[in-house]
């Protein structure tokens, strides 16, 4: 249990596990909330549907449970996610994209009712990438203060680097399914790994930026796979995700010692 001098030392992080009492410690104790959001969704022949909220959510678990100098809580995964260009395949679950966001603006406004001033919302889905920008945007005119982005988003250049085909995260491909099989191999179908390139995208090079409202249905039809499973490994899938927890935790220690902004500080509403 958190103490009035803070000692995180065998403390809860998952917000749905603490006493009323333990959120009141942790409040005393400048705490950060992490949101983990993903969705539930095909990946591939061989993945399970939750690819997208597992690393977000065991990243976030493992920086929460490294930091003992301040509290770190992990709010309960937002799991369904904008997805609808993944419905071609059994399994998919999507929200539209205004239910989707109205979701997290009442999650982020809750979170911060209850006094929580430092919220980082960390991504696993492409879809929601975008959305998850925008709803980080829009609450800050509630003066509710946010960081948000995609976990691969902090190992982008080593996604590149290390890579063995891949230029990026992918969809069910080298990178999500080797952090899978770090995770949780126990849930990879290895007998059906595959590769696939052949995604709709018709602009390349100079002119990828380029791509159509649904996202170009960025998995091929016959594999539901963006990228190169057959070479992923559960040592690579590993390498990643430490460095990603790394840099998380560097960011939340960053996070924590700037001062809480506020809105109206600024700009046109200065009074």
């Amino acid at each position: 249990m958190y103490k009035s001098s803070y000692d995180g030392a065998n403390k809860k992080v998952l917000w749905q596990e603490l006493w009323r009492h333990e959120f009141e410690a942790a409040l005393a104790n400048d705490p950060v909330v992490i949101i983990p959001i993903g969705s539930i969704e095909q990946h591939g022949p061989h993945c399970p549907m939750d690819v997208d909220i597992s690393a977000p959510f065991y990243m976030a678990v493992e920086v929460a449970k490294r930091i003992e100098d301040f509290p770190v809580l992990v709010a309960p995964p937002v799991w369904s996610g904008f997805t609808h260009y993944n419905m071609g395949f059994p399994g998919t679950i999507s929200l539209r994209l205004e239910t989707f966001q109205n979701l997290l603006i009442d999650v982020f406004r809750s979170i911060h009712a209850n006094g929580f001033e430092r919220i980082v919302s960390v991504n696993g889905h492409g879809g929601n990438h975008a959305p998850c920008r925008a709803v980080s945007w829009a609450i800050a005119e509630e003066d509710i203060f946010t960081l948000s982005f995609s976990w691969w988003d902090m190992v982008e250049k080593e996604l590149r680097e290390w890579s063995a085909t891949d230029e990026g995260v992918g969809h069910a491909g080298e990178w999500e399914t080797s952090v899978q099989l770090h995770l949780r191999a126990y849930l990879i179908d290895q007998t059906r790994l595959a590769a696939d390139d052949t995604g709709t995208q018709p602009f390349k090079g100079e002119l990828a930026f380029a791509e159509f409202a649904e996202r170009h249905r960025d998995t091929a039809k016959d594999t539901g796979i963006m990228g190169d499973a057959t070479v992923a490994d559960a040592e690579k899938g590993a390498r990643i995700f430490a460095l990603a927890c790394d840099r998380l935790e560097k960011l939340l220690r960053e996070y924590r010692a700037l001062p809480v902004r506020h809105y109206r500080e600024f700009g046109s509403h200065c009074t």
